[in-house]
């Protein structure tokens, strides 16, 4: 699944770097999508990138979180997994840029690209099923997930208050939680799995 989401990606993406009609038609656009009801940008930003070093980050991390996420999800969920899995990567689509859709309604100007609120879930996910799993931060320094994960959603809030280097972090702060949350949503019983992984009982 991780990888058919992958090629998608990449093949829109392509495509949209060599027309960019494609970018203008589909990109998020809070104005666009609530005055001109021009819904189908809510899903399909998720599938452009800006530049190929953006998409080639986060179809990176998105491969190395996402394989993980599907054998826990086959693990737990057995035959559900792929919808279970799609309602996490599109739930997060749609979710992770619900703040900014609110906050940017008036701003005609804003604009946002890419797949890193849906990655942002995955990575979460993948945290819940095994907190103190290392990731690499930067891709030197080995943190244990859950320590990884407080950063992050601490580093992506308060950057979203600055709102000064064209990053959607409201994004990723939203599509984190969301990714988190889902495998409880899906089923209750795995918060008490988490607290089990998380201290050690």
């Amino acid at each position: 699944m991780t990888l058919i989401i992958i090629i998608v990606t990449t093949v829109f993406s392509l495509l949209a770097f060599r027309n960019h009609g494609l970018i203008y038609k589909y990109q998020f656009n809070p104005y666009q999508i609530l005055k001109r009801k021009q819904y189908a940008r809510l899903i399909l930003h998720a599938f452009l990138h800006a530049n190929l070093t953006h998409l080639l980050v986060n179809m990176l991390v998105l491969y190395s979180f996402g394989i993980a996420l599907e054998k826990y999800f086959q693990g737990f969920f057995g035959d559900r997994w792929i919808p279970f899995y799609l309602f996490l990567y599109l739930g997060a689509i749609l979710i992770s840029p619900l703040y900014a859709l609110i906050r940017h309604r008036n701003d005609y100007l804003y604009n946002a690209v890419g797949a890193s609120g849906a990655v942002s879930a995955v990575v979460f996910a993948t945290i819940f099923f095994d907190p103190w799993n290392k990731i690499y931060f930067f891709g030197l320094l080995p943190v244990p997930g859950i320590i990884f994960g407080a950063i992050y959603l601490i580093y992506s809030w308060i950057m979203s208050r600055k709102s000064g280097d064209n990053v959607a972090h409201d994004t990723h702060f939203f599509g984190a939680l969301f990714g988190f949350a889902v495998p409880i949503i899906l089923n209750p019983s795995l918060a008490g799995y988490f607290f089990s992984q998380l201290t050690g009982s």
